[in-house]
């Protein structure tokens, strides 16, 4: 919503101040110069990443015009998940958990939790590390490094748009340049007729360098800057999950491992031990 605003806001702010100086809106609207550096974008944007990541880019680009998902409550409700999971393997045994991991969206617990079963990244991660310390086979410490690396395979593909996003976004002044040169081109071919055709095809030209310029500051940068702010608050939720689990692999109590979990939580949207823990067990009860 917020990058919404924001787009309205820049594009408010240049057009109108634009139109203050008594500037003719007609002349920014150039369907060539659109053509050259929209193309030219979208197929270096091609070229460098491959159709597969400029998928993920429109995905990424979609995903955060939503609104943040990873707010208080979801955090209060992925808590109580936790600690209602937990409780049964206290209760039951380990084996109990195992129909809830192994069809999570069947699973009497978790189907109360639509929050946490939207994100299938969370999901996969939670419950295939379940299973694996459902076998024990693996200790606590080699269970940590083995949610580590999954953790930052899984950052390191998720930053591939981003990067791709700012890199175009870094190239579209030279596009802008690019589309202006050729104005030009085309303007030299008129010296000697008509002043105001001069005028009016080096006036298009520059519009080149404008939207370049423009699309550069005030679209991709804020976008690129956006899609990463909200990755890291992915990861940090994710971390949250990470800790829980680790917590809960070293046999620690149900109260603990979700304790674990809300201290790697974003101090503005971490609830309090004492809300936390009427929370949690209201729900289980």
């Amino acid at each position: 919503m917020f990058l919404i605003i924001g787009f309205v806001i820049v594009f408010g702010a240049v057009i109108g101040g634009y139109v203050m100086h008594h500037g003719e809106i007609g002349v920014l609207i150039q369907i060539s110069e659109f053509i050259i550096i929209g193309g030219a974008g979208l197929g270096a944007f091609i070229a460098a990443n491959g159709m597969k990541n400029f998928s993920a880019a429109i995905k990424a680009t979609l995903g955060v015009l939503k609104p943040d998902p990873y707010t208080k409550q979801l955090y209060l409700d992925t808590l109580k998940m936790m600690f209602q999971l937990f409780n049964i393997a206290r209760k039951e045994g380990l084996l109990g958990l195992e129909k809830h991991v192994e069809k999570p969206e069947e699973s009497d617990v978790m189907k109360n939790y639509p929050g946490f079963l939207g994100n299938h990244h969370a999901v996969a991660f939670f419950c295939d590390t379940m299973k694996v310390i459902l076998t024990g086979a693996v200790g606590p410490h080699d269970l940590s490094e083995m949610m580590e690396i999954d953790l930052e395979t899984s950052h390191k593909e998720a930053h591939t748009p981003i990067h791709a996003i700012q890199t175009v976004g870094d190239a579209m002044p030279g596009f802008g340049i690019v589309a202006a040169v050729l104005g030009v081109i085309i303007t030299m071919g008129k010296i000697g007729g008509d002043a105001a055709v001069i005028g009016k095809s080096v006036a298009a030209a520059l519009v080149g360098t404008f939207i370049g310029i423009l699309l550069a500051y005030g679209v991709f940068g804020p976008l690129a800057r956006a899609m990463e702010l909200r990755l890291d608050k992915e990861h940090a939720y994710m971390n949250a999950l990470r800790y829980a689990l680790f917590s809960f692999a070293r046999g620690e109590s149900p109260i603990t491992c979700i304790e674990f979990a809300r201290r790697n939580v974003e101090p503005d949207s971490r609830p309090g031990f004492a809300e936390m823990e009427t929370y949690v067990k209201e729900k289980a009860a």
